[in-house]
């Protein structure tokens, strides 16, 4: 009855997040604990050679995550969502959306997944002496000026997919300073784009004699904390198909699922981190100072407050261990023996365990799509093994939970390694670390310490952007310096909350690092396997 209460008087808050393979939405108490949640599964489409979803596919998820939402409500508590605190939406960071002078849609939609960007990121990189990646959006449109694209004259707008939802829920043009940081560089002193670089770039294109300019078709960039809009009668009736949700609900700035990936984890504090593992895989670790170089596997974003952070992003981590247990799904249906999804994953991680530390001389790559960090600009899953290997179910099974975090190691080894770069806290979240202990020992391999998941992990990003809404509720009136963020997540978020810690052994550590070996000595397989499959 008493959340019941909370629901029907609008104290709760909603975060919902469009994730690859699912959109989740998720209701929060005040006190931020999940009291209900929806979901909708779907998957990219990869069209005339880009990965893509359509605009009928993200409103019709939308409004079916919603739905599934309100039906939990309904279910648990008999209750209708009419009104909410306030609604915060992510998304998968980067990719292009780009608008004309009449909001419509120049091109599909072009995700992160599209490794199509490089002489672009190739060239801003060096022009900016900054790095630019492949999937963000700057790389899109300017992979798009050099293409002579027939759209880019008609731009009057581009944002992310976050963007663009809060845009049509809200009328609002704007993005949080996370997001932002993977559409162009951010400057952490004013949170805002930066304007060097902003001005080198129109330079460089301004004899193209475009109608705009780069400041102008860019969102506006707002910190975590501050007003972003409300949701108007059309947004609404956009969001909720029964007609039962009330406009005027405030919305705080959208976000990226990188941004929701610290909230979820308490890494918004400088010498924290956190390592996210799905459909991609990336690590985030909040920066003490600048790094010293360019690195090309190494991306600058920002925390949803504007703090700098070095971010290692892999495009594979999950696909392939996903195609494998799909096999030995068909092959217990096959013998009789159905077996639910559960215990599959969970049989699958915990026989990892039992394999030796360097996998016996097994070797492969989870490449699904191309992988920037290790120069691939396609990618093909392979498994390989020498006639002599120790090809046993354990090993097999731990050589695909390594394959899912090698590229990643690659990037941390210069971050950690060569930058020298600081973390006091590591934490892991994501499908790869829901079968206990597994997805930690494997990872604490990898990094050489300390992996902690906190109780709330599982959650995942639409928990952590539904507390970027509640604390939008909280301030109250207050500004976002008056009440940090991360005093709020301390204070009353994670306050007595306990992780689970795990490190891997020297041995195990030792196993990854022979290895790694093996995966750098192996790339031309890959190779191969790309110019010829």
């Amino acid at each position: 009855m008493e959340i019941k209460e909370m629901i029907e008087s609008g104290k709760t808050a909603i975060g919902i997040e469009f994730g690859s393979t699912r959109i989740k939405a998720v209701m929060v108490s005040p006190d931020g604990k999940p009291v209900a949640e929806g979901g909708h599964t779907w998957e990219n489409q990869y069209e005339n050679g880009l990965w893509t979803y359509s605009l009928d596919m993200i409103w019709s998820g939308l409004q079916d995550a919603y739905q599934q939402l309100a039906k939990d409500v309904a279910e648990k508590y008999a209750a209708e969502i009419r009104t909410t605190s306030a609604i915060g939406f992510s998304a998968m960071m980067h990719g292009y959306m780009a608008f004309d002078k009449e909001d419509r849609l120049l091109v599909p939609f072009r995700t992160w997944r599209n490794t199509v960007t490089g002489q672009a990121a190739a060239e801003l990189t060096k022009e900016f002496g900054f790095n630019i990646p492949q999937r963000w959006s700057i790389a899109h449109l300017h992979q798009a000026v050099l293409d002579q694209e027939p759209h880019v004259p008609d731009i009057t707008f581009f944002t992310t997919l976050a963007g663009y939802v809060h845009w049509q829920l809200t009328g609002e043009k704007v993005l949080g300073v996370g997001d932002a940081s993977g559409m162009f560089p951010i400057d952490s002193r004013t949170r805002d784009y930066n304007k060097d670089y902003l001005a080198k770039y129109e330079a460089l294109v301004a004899d193209r004699g475009y109608a705009w300019k780069l400041s102008e078709i860019l969102p506006k960039v707002l910190v975590a904390g501050k007003a972003a809009g409300t949701l108007t009668a059309e947004g609404a009736a956009k969001l909720d198909v029964s007609g039962k949700l009330q406009a005027g609900i405030p919305l705080c700035p959208p976000e990226g699922d990188a941004g929701t990936g610290m909230v979820a984890t308490n890494s918004v504090a400088v010498r924290t981190g956190n390592v996210s593992a799905g459909t991609s895989i990336f690590a985030m670790i909040v920066m003490e100072k600048a790094l010293s170089a360019v690195h090309e596997e190494i991306d600058v974003v920002t925390t949803p407050v504007g703090d700098d952070v070095a971010m290692v992003h892999c495009n594979n981590c999950t696909s392939d261990i996903n195609a494998w247990a799909g096999i030995f799904r068909q092959f217990a249906d096959a013998i009789g023996a159905p077996v639910d999804t559960d215990k599959l994953y969970t049989t699958l991680f915990n026989a990892a365990l039992d394999g030796a530390p360097d996998c016996g001389g097994l070797a492969g790559f989870n490449y699904f799509s191309g992988e920037p960090v290790t120069g691939f600009t396609e990618g093909r899953p392979v498994f390989a093994r020498k006639v002599d290997a120790d090809f046993s179910f354990a090993n097999f099974m731990r050589l695909h939970l390594y394959s899912a975090v090698s590229t990643l190691k690659v990037g941390l080894d210069i971050l950690l390694k060569e930058e020298g770069v600081k973390v006091d806290q590591l934490y892991g979240h994501g499908g790869f670390f829901k079968t206990k202990e597994v997805g930690q020992r494997i990872m604490s391999a990898a990094t050489g310490g300390p992996i902690t998941v906190m109780e709330t992990a599982g959650e995942g990003g639409a928990w952590g952007m539904a507390v970027l809404a509640l604390y939008l509720d909280r301030l109250e009136g207050r500004t976002p310096a008056e009440y940090p963020l991360s005093r709020f997540l301390n204070e009353e978020l994670f306050a007595g909350q306990e992780g689970t810690t795990v490190t891997a052994s020297e041995e195990e550590t030792a196993g990854f690092t022979k290895f790694m070996e093996t995966f750098k000595a192996t790339m031309p397989i890959e190779k191969a396997a790309v110019e010829t499959l």
